[in-house]
């Protein structure tokens, strides 16, 4: 057999074969890909187009710009209180999906047990499995707006658990995680001896509340990877940045390996990315509003139509039950599509907990979204 058994073992993702699907159907109204609809701030792009004209089209250091790095350590520092040492605490990456790889690939040996929130974005399971590690699903459940408890996670911590994957605000489903239950994660990964990777790329957009980051609770920083990015609050998906922070021995052989994969995330978006954290604030500002107009939205109508959900509180995700229609996630996903023109994503895309469900991203105009909710009513009336 040529193809090695980890690759093998790698189920192809269950949002790809939605997306196929798209080239035989028109007048689509998507609410599949999970990215802003908005266009990168002017600022950033000029930043952006500035960088060519001034020929700045080479590698840079493999942990990043330095000023770069500067930036978001002031910026951790600002935002929650957090200090890092850009020169050996923070990693400039492709994108978070980098980061997380290479957190992963950095801390999981052989048959190492790595607790994942079930249902989880995509990547996780399977970077999980090509490092050799063991992931272990926690189902998170409904009744408590699909989000982790640390009773949850101390029942599935074995003699072989290293590793806890915290991802808040919550892709699939708009979940968070606050103060009071975070101290409770932080003491049991203190007591049990975890490693925290702690997925935050959607920190700036949160509803209620106010977002916490792991690593600042009493002794996490030691033993937590912290991971942020761009694409999301500064709507950059396309630049592909992102960033890793985290204790120096972790953040050295994350670097070790990414030099040998990646070299370096592109100038020309480490460039951008550091007048985003100057001066994309207000822009940032617009957005969150925009998105939390399109939050109340959805949820009001499809709860009006007939679907029970739980209001997100973060993110721009929705996840709406559809168990009572009697169809399988991809059942439904599939006819909507075909019958109505809508497109969502299987709740069973993101893990066997998210049978059941569908993952409907409200990041795009209100208008869309007021024409998409008559076509599921009809939907579900037919059924």
């Amino acid at each position: 057999m040529r193809i090695s058994r980890r690759a093998r073992d790698i189920r192809p993702s269950g949002i790809r074969r939605f997306f196929d699907l798209l080239t035989k159907v028109t007048d689509i109204i998507s609410f599949g890909v999970g990215e802003p609809d908005f266009t990168t701030p002017w600022c950033i792009r000029e930043a952006g187009i500035k960088a060519l004209e001034k020929g700045y089209t080479m590698y840079t250091s493999n942990k990043g710009l330095p000023e770069l790095r500067e930036e978001i350590s002031r910026y951790l520092e600002d935002k929650y209180g957090i200090s890092y040492d850009p020169e050996n605490e923070i990693l400039i990456t492709v994108g978070v999906s980098e980061a997380f790889d290479l957190a992963i690939r950095a801390l999981v040996d052989e048959e190492d047990e790595v607790l994942i929130q079930d249902p989880s974005y995509v990547s996780y399971r399977p970077c999980t499995i090509l490092s050799g590690g063991k992931p272990v699903p926690i189902p998170l459940k409904e009744e408590r707006d699909f989000s982790i408890t640390a009773e949850d996670i101390e029942k599935k911590i074995s003699s072989k658990t290293k590793v806890l994957i915290l991802n808040y605000p919550h892709n699939p489903t708009g979940s968070t995680i606050y103060k009071e239950e975070l101290l409770k994660i932080a003491e049991l990964a203190e007591r049990r001896d975890l490693i925290v990777i702690s997925d935050e790329i959607y920190s700036r957009l949160i509803y209620e509340g106010e977002h916490i980051s792991f690593p600042s609770l009493p002794g996490m920083k030691g033993r937590t990877v912290l991971l942020g990015g761009f694409s999301k609050a500064y709507a950059m998906t396309g630049w592909r940045i992102g960033f890793a922070a985290g204790p120096e021995e972790i953040i050295q052989a994350m670097l070790r390996i990414h030099q040998y994969t990646m070299l370096c995330a592109p100038i020309i978006s480490q460039i951008s990315a550091l007048e985003a954290l100057r001066n994309g604030e207000e822009e940032v500002s617009e957005m969150v509003e925009e998105y939390d107009r399109r939050r109340k939205l959805i949820t009001q109508g499809l709860r009006e139509i007939g679907l029970k959900c739980v209001e997100p509180k973060g993110a721009f995700y929705i996840f709406p039950s559809i168990k009572e229609t009697g169809l399988s996630s991809e059942e439904f996903s599939e006819r909507l599509l075909l019958e109505e023109k809508v497109l969502v994503v299987p709740g069973n895309a993101f893990g066997e907990n998210g049978e059941g469900y569908v993952r409907i991203c409200y990041a795009l105009p209100r208008e869309k979204i007021e024409e998409a909710l008559p076509r599921i009513e009809r939907f579900l009336k037919k059924l």
